[in-house]
């Protein structure tokens, strides 16, 4: 533990040598540099994701923005996918900035260096490669994912974390709360066993996902509801495998098509139905839950 602490010491008076606004002559401080360098390695991002990829407070990084459009470096538009969130990306003079900035730590780097030999820059080299994958994978808890049936208080959390994360995500209101309750009460007070099922999903133990299968209104048609994954859950696979299990009883418990509605706003719940064999049959413009969308029926043959 004390070599660990003596390589940070070590470690932040070298960064120090490094600092953009003093060693390398420019107007930025080195978190102003991080932002620049980060758009400039992509075509655009959107806030959120910017401030999560480095670790920035949110206020802070709306500061940086700020100073940045101000000074004609980013511009900030609405994202195409979500009208909540900010779209950044950087001017022609934004990008001459960043190239410039990297141009300057380039010529930073090789001055620090530069009286290395060749065999200690590949020690070197290994070094830090060798701290960024056992570091990185260290900070990385391995993820479980395990399915379950439900159990007693599970039918609430779906509800609570429904209203939530489509609000959140969304701006949905209280309609949409009171339609997955009335859909989860009407599960559990007509709950058929050999024609109906639900699923929680969980990551590393803790409740990540859910998604029902339930009759419909023809006897060979099943329904596929409330499919849900929670935000700090996605990217693990955790949408396709509830849809497979969705799939698998619907198919065992003999049923000929498995049916579902959603929205055109759910992008990922789409392409996660689209994968599984969905095929869309029906699409019509309404307003629900505060805003206008475009409902979706999708049909999946057994």
């Amino acid at each position: 533990m004390q070599e660990i602490r003596e390589f940070n010491r070590f470690y932040t008076n070298l960064i120090g040598a490094l600092d953009y606004s003093r060693k390398l002559h420019t107007p930025y401080t080195l978190t102003e540099a991080r932002v620049l360098y980060e758009l400039a390695r992509s075509s655009g991002m959107d806030a959120a994701d910017l401030r999560t990829e480095l670790s920035v407070d949110a206020g802070q990084l709306s500061r940086m923005l700020a100073k940045f459009e101000e000074r004609g470096l980013v511009s900030r538009t609405q994202s195409a996918q979500d009208a909540r969130r900010q779209r950044v990306e950087l001017t022609g003079g934004g990008r001459e900035t960043a190239a410039l900035l990297d141009e300057r730590a380039q010529d930073a780097v090789a001055v620090m260096v530069g009286g290395l030999a060749a065999e200690e820059r590949r020690r070197l080299t290994e070094a830090m490669r060798t701290v960024r994958e056992v570091l990185g994978d260290a900070r990385r808890p391995q993820a479980e994912v395990r399915m379950r049936k439900p159990r007693p208080g599970d039918l609430g959390w779906v509800i609570q974390r429904n209203a939530q994360v489509y609000t959140t995500e969304f701006g949905w209101n209280d309609e949409y709360e009171a339609l997955v309750a009335r859909i989860v009460a009407d599960f559990a007070a007509d709950f058929d066993p050999e024609h109906e099922a639900a699923w929680m999903a969980e990551l590393n133990g803790e409740p990540a996902g859910w998604v029902m299968c339930v009759r419909d209104g023809s006897p060979e048609t099943a329904r596929l509801r409330l499919l849900l994954v929670e935000p700090g859950a996605r990217g693990h696979g955790i949408g396709k495998r509830l849809v497979e299990e969705c799939v698998g009883f619907a198919r065992a418990a003999g049923y000929r098509e498995l049916v579902l509605w959603t929205n055109d706003v759910l992008v990922a719940a789409r392409r996660i139905y689209q994968e599984a064999g969905f095929e869309l049959v029906k699409e019509e413009p309404h307003h629900s839950f505060g805003q206008d969308l475009i409902g979706q029926d999708w049909r999946l043959v057994l």
